[in-house]
């Protein structure tokens, strides 16, 4: 079992890459879990077609520990397993409460026992890197964390500190850099401003995404590029991607 994190700046378009990952890896012959580790709890829509599930959070705060694996996921395109964590309601509580009670409850009713994927994909929130937004960086849940940014100042500054916080945790077991995938904006010197990231970090470009209409067609109609229009040149990318994680994580 391969376990990813994708991390990455919120609205950077990281559940938009995570699901159509999880859809090129379906598309490979893979069994595929995405875990949406994001308060908004929208991270696997686009594979399922359900709208807002019901989300780890949701069943722990009204029924405690009693409620079965089943009512935890939504099985979306070609069996991929979706799980959203959730968010507290919002002003009460910490955010980062979601992911930690879903990551915490997916091994205690034996998920990845009963499910058996190939691959787990935590779709995460970066932000922040701290409490629970940080969780699927520890021992035992994801082997390689991959940061999408673009050359935005935002979003870079947000890549920084989650390599910033991987290279503190380095020595408590938990998951290494994999690198970094560039998500087109089409801003000025965004290359350059990149790979001067990937210099500071130690880390380097292992996929482009280009800024593409397609990307926004597939939304309006609420599936993945992949699903949606699986001869465009788009849907080539996040192939083309999706081969370039599995390297980094099989070498």
């Amino acid at each position: 079992m391969i376990k990813i994190a994708i991390y990455g700046k919120g609205g950077i378009g990281k559940s938009t890459t995570v699901s159509n990952l999880a859809a090129a890896f379906a598309d490979s012959g893979k069994k595929v879990m995405q875990i949406g580790c994001d308060p908004k709890a929208d991270s696997t829509i686009a594979l399922h077609g359900q709208g807002k599930t019901t989300t780890v959070l949701d069943l722990v705060r009204t029924r405690g520990k009693n409620f079965t694996l089943d009512e935890m996921v939504t099985i979306g395109y070609k069996g991929i397993i979706c799980v959203e964590a959730g968010g507290p309601t919002p002003g009460l509580g910490c955010a980062g409460r979601g992911i930690i009670a879903a990551l915490d409850t997916l091994k205690e009713k034996g998920a990845y026992t009963r499910f058996e994927p190939d691959i787990v994909l935590y779709d995460v929130l970066g932000d922040v890197v701290c409490g629970g937004f940080s969780m699927p960086m520890r021992g035992g849940y994801a082997d390689k964390v991959f940061v999408i940014t673009s050359g935005e100042n935002m979003a870079i500054h947000a890549a920084a500190n989650i390599a910033m916080a991987l290279e503190n945790f380095k020595d408590r077991g938990y998951a290494s850099l994999g690198g970094i995938i560039l998500n087109r904006r089409n801003v000025k010197d965004e290359d350059a401003k990149v790979l001067e990231l990937c210099s500071d970090i130690g880390s380097s470009i292992i996929g482009t995404l280009s800024r593409s209409d397609t990307v926004t067609e597939a939304e309006d109609i609420g599936k993945t590029v992949i699903e949606a229009f699986p001869d465009s040149p788009m849907a080539q990318e996040y192939r083309n991607l999706a081969e370039a994680v599995l390297k980094v994580c099989q070498e």
